[in-house]
């Protein structure tokens, strides 16, 4: 490990991250004491919005600046003192008002000793008692005054002192300061904000206090650099004739005047704070031989009460596993048995609690018993997009796959999916396809918990929701959103109870990060990857055009805490050279300092389940006839279509050509045509009838040369009636196509079941699974049983002649020999030759194995393991 220069102040991440042997970005800095929210969210686009302001000269006075911070303070702006940083100020004052003697209690912040000896100040330690929390004794200190002489004198206060976190009573310095009117007394609450409540004495102050407020901890700017002074105005007038002109640049001045204005933040902060400090003392304070101060701000002075460690031992080896404290002993008045460490946000925190637990135990091996450590947050990797159908779903499956085959135990996860095509699991629970397919990925059985929010879109303004497999109701917009918390506190506690029992997570994300008017109530994006601990891949399908824009924009964005989230970029869908896009994957890693995992070329016909409608609507099943695919199977796309991928094993059959129909005059004389599921059969019935479809679905009936055939919705639409007593869809009663004798009506339970079946025709066996809110009950002259459940229950039926028939089975095509059985039928009908044998075998676990494959060799393995915490 490289030794460090006796540059001691905290921050110096370029050091430590050298030292440490990491990127900067994967330093966890305990060292500086920065507000742990990060920066405000307007920060990003008001450093935009100004950076044109650049090509002229910042105002030299500040008088914005100065105007803010004299209304926020209650103060004259003549009062007011702006810098560059708060030590600026403070490197200015003994020479402006010719200070010859220093008195700074200590421990202290070390730069108030050094401004005044390159002053040529002679400076006095006043030791703060240790027993006493380091308070301020302010009758001693007034001893120590009138001891050696008050005049051109400068006493230098922390409110609160850095490092010990302690506050003093205001009024005892002001009472102080009138006793010893010739004496200077600089406050410094560079820390003030983060003591609710407290007294601020840059609003009210004696002549002779000068306060000193710095704006970059709080508001988490140190980079920018900005500080501010207050004092009487003809002191602040001389002090401010010591700073450069324009010292102060325009950037930092537009950043203050709004920082000044924000009280929500300011808010946020204080609240924030109080809760992760009291619990990181707690935490700390559990340690054996560890002494933990009460602090009142974002910091936490703690002493090791061990012969056995040190902190500058203690600091060395956390920084092994890139986390940084401050080693106190360059502080007067405090030796090598302190360090001090920021309030950083809660996974950090525990982070250092757990690298601090280890870290003790190994030293106490030889005193007592070795300290029991706390569960490591399972690792977890995120895969996001940059918009919807950027292959998020694909890329995960990919990462399960992967992981899977390198040895790992494995699980999907994705908080709240929106999605028609779903999968009841073996207990009945109903989750969405695409955690399915991932978990076969991990070759898991598919689990409620991996997607334990699903909505189910039944009209343009709402959907029905589904918690842990089960529906609780159909929900609009509004009342979703007021359910959210609710449902994410459901969806976390689904993650932490999946999360355990796997070595490692893949979660996916939903539609982009960056929706600003959904931001606030995500649960699906962001703020789990958060909760996860997540590193995330963040996906754009270059094929749609405009992607590394797109990377830009999306980052532009985001919050602060969310772009620190951001590991890595991935392009997918690339066809062509990839050697081609180097120059823009550089600008874009330059402009947003996100490096690229990699490159995924454009891979066809992967055979695996689609999570929703948009591939479906936007013509991904249509392909030109061939003289290989001779068998023509229409599919009728209703608006409201569901659960799709029913057809999925009969896309890969090499002779059937499958097309999606969604006009009358694009639907002419198929061998068959398929009515797929509906999540809104009664408003689909409305559209087959509106459009003309029905009637020409009953003229290919007639004809007699058309098989017809019917998955759950469409089945129910082959039927008589269809009616709604109870208004789950659009209520009332409509009558269906009428080609089966059939009725049907809706009802609030809803069937959810894994099923095995037999086609009575063929007498092929048959899987697949219920999802249905209907009843149907045959009329009359009884229709024909064509598909029964292996518990006896009739699962569909047919006509006489058995070319119009339906069933409440998903995934009825997926038995390889019905399906080849079926496709033979439609051929022998048409007067060609059947196959007779098997020819495609419907196999996702082959599937996956080629999807992991081309992805393994288009990312960055190494790097995608690192962001995932592995």
């Amino acid at each position: 490990m490289r030794p460090m220069n006796d540059f001691t102040h905290g921050g110096h991440i370029r050091r430590l991250s050298e030292a440490a042997g990491c990127n900067r970005g994967e330093l966890v800095d305990f060292s500086a004491n920065i507000n742990p929210l990060g920066l405000p969210d307007w920060f990003r686009g008001l450093i935009a919005s100004e950076l044109s302001g650049l090509t002229h000269y910042p105002d030299p006075y500040c008088g914005e600046l100065t105007q803010s911070a004299a209304e926020r303070f209650g103060v004259a702006a003549e009062e007011v003192i702006a810098g560059n940083g708060s030590t600026e100020i403070l490197y200015a004052l003994c020479p402006a008002l010719n200070i010859r003697r220093a008195i700074v209690p200590v421990p202290s912040y070390t730069d108030y000793r050094r401004a005044c000896e390159l002053s040529g100040v002679d400076v006095e330690a006043f030791v703060l008692d240790e027993a006493a929390g380091f308070a301020v004794d302010f009758d001693a200190l007034a001893e120590w005054l009138e001891s050696g002489g008050s005049e051109d004198c400068a006493v230098f206060l922390g409110q609160p002192n850095n490092p010990t976190g302690a506050c003093f009573d205001p009024d005892e310095l002001r009472t102080l300061a009138e006793r010893f009117s010739e004496t200077w007394f600089v406050v410094d609450e560079a820390f003030a904000d983060f003591v609710p409540g407290l007294d601020r004495l840059a609003s009210s102050r004696p002549a002779n206090v000068i306060v000193l407020y710095s704006l970059t901890k709080f508001y988490a700017v140190p980079g920018l650099r900005l500080g501010l002074g207050f004092a009487a105005s003809d002191v602040a007038k001389t002090i401010t004739g010591r700073i450069p002109p324009w010292s102060v640049n325009g950037l930092a001045q537009a950043v203050g005047c709004r920082a000044l204005e924000d009280s929500e933040y300011a808010l946020r902060t204080v609240q924030a704070v109080e809760a992760l400090r009291d619990e990181l003392q707690a935490s700390l304070s559990a340690l054996p031989g560890l002494t933990v101060f009460p602090g009142t701000a974002n910091f936490l002075l703690c002493r090791i009460d061990r012969t056995d460690l040190d902190a500058s031992t203690l600091a060395e080896r956390l920084l092994e596993q890139w986390i940084a404290i401050r080693v106190c002993q360059s502080f007067d008045g405090l030796d090598d048995r302190f360090f001090r460490v920021a309030v950083r946000p809660a996974h950090e925190n525990a982070q250092l609690i757990c690298a601090l637990e280890q870290v003790f135990a190994v030293s106490s091996v030889a005193n007592g018993p070795v300290l029991h450590l706390k569960k490591r947050r399972t690792p977890a990797l995120m895969v996001q997009g940059c918009s919807s159908n950027a292959g998020k779903s694909v890329l995960a499956a990919a990462l399960c796959r992967i992981l899977l085959q390198d040895g790992y135990d494995v699980a999907p996860f994705k908080s709240q999916n929106m999605s028609l095509n779903s999968f009841v699991t073996r207990d009945g629970g109903e989750m969405g396809r695409a955690q399915v397919t991932q978990a076969q990925a991990c070759r898991l059985d598919p689990d409620v918990r991996m997607n334990p929010v699903l909505l189910k879109p039944s009209s343009d303004v709402g959907s029905q929701v589904i918690i842990m497999g089960q529906p609780i109701g159909n929900m609009k917009v509004k009342e979703y959103v007021r359910y959210k918390p609710e449902a994410f506190a459901r969806a976390k506690q689904a993650y932490d109870s999946l999360a355990a029992e796997h070595e490692v997570m893949v979660l996916e994300g939903a539609g982009s990060p960056a929706e600003v008017n959904l931001k606030r109530h995500d649960i699906v994006n962001m703020a789990m990857a958060r909760y996860a601990n997540a590193g995330v891949l963040l996906a754009g399908d270059i094929d749609r055009g405009g992607v590394f824009a797109s990377f830009v924009g999306t980052m532009e964005l985001l919050s602060e805490w969310e772009r620190a989230l951001v590991r890595g970029f991935v392009v997918n869908n690339f066809r062509g050279d990839a050697s081609l896009l180097d120059e823009a994957l550089t600008i874009t890693t330059d402009r947003t300092g996100v490096p690229f995992a990699g490159v995924v070329h454009h891979l066809t016909d992967l055979g695996l389940p689609e999570e929703d409608s948009v591939s479906f609507k936007s013509g991904v099943l249509d392909r030109l006839p061939s003289a290989e695919r001779v068998v023509d199977i229409a599919v009728v796309d209703v608006p409201h279509i569901s659960n799709f991928t029913d057809l999925d094993a009969l896309l890969g059959e090499p002779d059937v050509h499958l097309r999606v129909v969604r006009r009358v005059a694009d639907l002419g004389s198929p061998h068959a045509v398929i009515l797929p599921g509906s999540k809104n059969v009664v408003a689909d019935m409305h559209f087959l009838r509106e459009t003309g479809m029905a009637q020409a679905l009953l003229d290919l009936a007639t004809q007699g040369e058309t098989e017809i055939v019917g998955i759950c919705g469409g089945f129910q639409m082959l039927g008589r009636t269809i009616s709604d007593p109870l208004g789950l869809e659009s209520g009332g009663e409509l009558a269906g196509l009428g080609l089966l004798p059939l009725a049907t009506e809706l009802a609030p339970e809803k069937t959810l079941i894994r099923a095995r079946a037999t086609h009575l025709g063929t007498g092929e066996a048959l899987h697949g699974y219920e999802i249905h809110h209907g009843r149907t009950i045959p009329l009359g002259a009884t229709p024909k049983i064509c598909v029964m459940r292996s518990d006896g229950e009739p699962l569909g039926y047919e006509d006489a002649s058995g070319l119009v028939w339906g069933s409440y089975l998903h995934g009825l095509f997926d038995a390889d020999v019905f399906r080849r059985r079926f496709v033979d039928q439609l051929r022998k009908r048409s007067g060609q030759e059947p196959l007779g044998r098997v020819v495609m075998a419907y196999d996702l676990e082959s599937a996956l194995d080629r999807l992991a494959d081309a992805v393994r060799s288009s990312l960055d393995m190494k790097s995608v393991y690192r962001m995932s915490g592995l």
